[in-house]
C-alpha cells in the first residue's frame, strides 16, 4: 500500500474517531472531572456514604432484579414454543414480540396509564399507577422480546435427542426440564438476564412516569439534580457511580455471552407442530402482557366523551398553553432529528464497520470496542455529559439544533455496526481477490463488491437507528434549549403529566402516532433482513 493510500485510509478512519471522541468520550471525561476533580472529591465521598443515596441505589438495584426475574420467568414458555415447534404465523409472532422493545418509553408509559384508567386502577384500594407494580409490568413489557429471542435462539440449537431418550426411559416432562434442559440453558439464561438487568438498571422514562414522584432511581435522580435543582456536582457524582455500575454489568455480560458460546454445539432439526394448549397459552400470555396495553392505548386515543372519534388526532395541530409548540410541530422536529441522526449513524457506522473488518487486528479490536461502548452507557448520562461539556468554543453546541441528532446518532451507530459487520465478514474473499487481480483498486473493490452486498444490512441498521431516534427521551430531556425544538417524546411527557380529558386524549393520540412509526421500522427490519436472529442477539 502506497503512502497516499495509507493516508487516505487513516483519514477515513479518523472521521468516526473524532466524532465519537468529541461527542461521547469528552463528555464522559467532563463528568468525571466535575465529580472527582479538586474539592469535588469530598462531595463525592459524602454522597457515597449518605443515607439518601443508599435508599436510591437500593431501589435501583432491587427493582431491576425483580423486573429481570419476572421477565425471564414469563419469557420461558414463549422461548420454548419458538425453539421447538413450528406454527402458522410464526413471522407475525416474532414481529409482535419484537415491537415493544423499540417503542418509546413515554409511549409505553402512556399505554399503561390508559390501561390503569380503563380498569379503574389509577386510584382507590387497588391502585397500580405510581406503584412499583406498574414499573415492573412496564419493564416486562419492554424486555420480554430480548429474553425470548436470546433464549429461543440458543435453545433451538440444543440437541433434543437427550430429552427424547429420557422420555423413553420414563422421565416426566417436569423432571426432564429440571434435570436435563434447565442446566443446559443456564449459560444463555445468565447472559439474557444480564442484558435485561442492565436495561432495567438504566431505565429512565418509565420510572419517571410510572413509579411516581416519591420513588427515584440513579437515572431519574441525575435528571432531577441537574434539571430541577441545578446541582451539577451531585448529578456528576451520581453519573460516575452509574457509569461504574454499567461498566461492571457490561463486562459481566460479555463474560456470560462468551461462556454461552462454547457450552454446546448447535444442530438443526425438524420442528414439530406446536401443541394447541401450548400455543393458546402463549397467545394469551402475550395478549395480556403486550397486546392489552396497546389495544387500550388505541381505544383511549379514539375516546371522546362517551363515544369514539378522531378528534384527539385532529387536535394534535392545536397548541396548548402547557407546551410551547403543537404536537404536530414536535413530531416534525422528531422526524427531522431522526432523519439527520440516521444519516450520521449510517455513514459513521459503515466506515467503522469497514475498519473493523479490514483493518489491522489491534485497530479492529479498538474500533469494535470503542464504537460499541455508547450502547452500554445510559442515554441519561450521555445527555447530561453533553449538557456540561459542549458549552465552549469550538464545541459550543448547547443552543444548536444539531446536538440532538448527534446524541441520537451515537445511540444508533452500534446498531448499524452490528448489522453491517457480520455481513462484511461473510463476503467470500475470493471475490475481492479476483477483482484485485483484474486491476480494481481497493476503493473500486469496496464500491462494487463490499458496499452493494452490505447495503441490505446497512438499511436494517439504519431502520433501527431511526426507530431509536424517533422515540429517544433520556438524552433529549437534557438537550433542547429552544422551546420550538421540542421533540414528540418530550411533548408527550408533558401532556401525560397534565390533568384534563382533552390533554389526556391528545397525549394518547400522539403516543399512537409515535408507536405506529416505530412499529413500521421494526416491521421493515423483520421483513427485509432477519430470518433467524435479531440484532439484539449479537449484543
Amino acid at each position: 500500500m502506497t503512502l497516499v493510500k495509507k493516508l487516505r485510509w487513516v483519514a477515513l478512519a479518523a472521521i468516526p474517531v473524532l466524532f465519537i471522541g468529541a461527542f461521547f468520550y469528552w463528555p464522559l471525561i467532563k463528568i468525571f472531572s466535575h465529580a472527582l476533580g479538586g474539592e469535588e472529591i469530598e462531595d463525592f465521598k459524602s454522597l457515597l456514604f449518605s443515607g439518601s443515596f443508599h435508599q436510591i441505589a437500593w431501589f435501583t438495584v432491587w427493582q431491576a432484579f425483580l423486573s429481570t426475574v419476572l421477565t425471564m420467568v414469563l419469557a420461558l414458555p414463549t422461548a420454548y414454543l419458538m425453539a421447538r415447534y413450528s406454527f402458522r404465523g410464526r413471522r407475525i409472532f416474532q414481529i409482535v414480540t419484537t415491537v415493544p422493545f423499540v417503542l418509546p418509553t413515554v409511549v409505553v408509559a402512556g399505554a399503561f396509564t390508559a390501561l390503569f384508567e380503563r380498569f379503574g386502577l389509577d386510584e382507590g384500594a387497588f391502585r397500580l399507577r405510581h406503584t412499583v407494580w406498574a414499573l415492573l409490568a412496564a419493564h416486562v413489557f419492554f424486555n420480554l422480546a430480548i429474553a425470548i429471542r436470546t433464549v429461543s435462539s440458543f435453545w433451538s440449537g440444543l440437541d433434543p435427542r437427550i430429552e427424547e431418550q429420557a422420555k423413553l426411559l420414563g422421565a416426566t416432562p417436569w423432571h426432564i426440564f429440571r434435570k436435563i434442559t434447565f442446566p443446559r440453558l443456564i449459560p444463555v439464561l445468565a447472559a439474557a438476564s444480564s442484558i435485561v438487568f442492565l436495561f432495567c438498571l438504566t431505565s429512565f422514562g418509565v420510572v419517571l412516569l410510572l413509579a411516581g414522584p416519591t420513588r427515584a432511581t440513579i437515572e431519574t435522580e441525575i435528571w432531577r439534580q441537574a434539571i430541577w435543582r441545578g446541582d451539577i456536582a451531585t448529578a456528576s457524582s451520581l453519573a460516575v457511580i452509574q457509569l461504574v455500575a454499567v461498566l461492571a454489568m457490561v463486562l459481566l455480560m460479555n463474560y456470560l455471552q462468551r461462556r454461552q458460546a462454547v457450552v454446546e454445539n448447535r444442530m438443526d432439526f425438524v420442528y414439530e407442530k406446536a401443541p394447541r394448549k401450548l400455543f393458546a397459552g402463549n397467545i394469551f400470555l402475550l395478549f395480556v402482557m403486550i397486546g392489552l396495553p396497546i389495544i387500550i392505548l388505541f381505544e383511549s386515543s379514539l375516546t371522546v366523551g362517551d363515544g369514539y372519534s378522531f378528534q384527539n388526532f385532529a387536535s394534535l395541530a392545536d397548541r396548548v398553553t402547557l407546551v410551547p409548540v403543537s404536537a404536530i410541530t414536535a413530531l416534525k422536529n422528531s422526524l427531522l432529528f431522526a432523519f439527520v441522526a440516521t444519516i450520521f449513524a449510517s455513514l459513521l457506522g459503515c466506515i467503522a464497520s469497514f475498519v473493523v473488518v479490514h483493518g489491522r487486528r489491534w485497530v479492529s479490536n479498538l474500533f469494535d470496542i470503542g464504537m460499541m461502548f455508547p450502547l452500554g452507557i445510559s442515554a441519561v448520562v450521555l445527555g447530561f455529559g453533553m449538557l456540561i461539556s459542549l458549552d465552549a468554543p469550538p464545541l459550543d453546541l448547547r443552543s444548536s439544533w444539531i446536538l440532538v441528532p448527534i446524541a441520537h446518532s451515537l445511540l444508533g451507530i452500534p446498531f448499524v455496526m452490528r448489522a453491517v459487520i457480520p455481513t462484511l465478514r461473510r463476503i467470500d474473499p475470493s471475490l475481492r481477490e479476483s477483482a484485485t487481480l483484474l486491476g480494481a483498486s481497493p476503493r473500486q473493490v469496496s464500491r462494487h463488491i463490499d458496499f452493494p452486498i452490505a447495503l441490505r444490512a446497512l438499511s436494517v441498521g439504519a431502520a433501527f437507528a431511526f426507530a431509536i431516534s424517533i422515540g429517544e427521551f433520556g438524552a433529549t430531556s437534557f438537550l433542547p434549549r429552544n422551546p420550538d425544538r421540542l421533540t414528540a417524546p418530550l411533548v408527550l411527557f408533558r401532556l401525560l403529566g397534565a390533568p384534563g380529558e382533552t390533554l389526556r386524549g391528545q397525549a394518547m393520540a400522539l403516543a399512537v402516532v409515535l408507536m405506529t412509526i416505530t412499529a413500521l421500522a421494526v416491521i421493515l427490519v423483520e421483513g427485509s433482513f432477519f430470518k433467524k436472529e435479531t440484532i439484539r442477539s449479537d449484543f
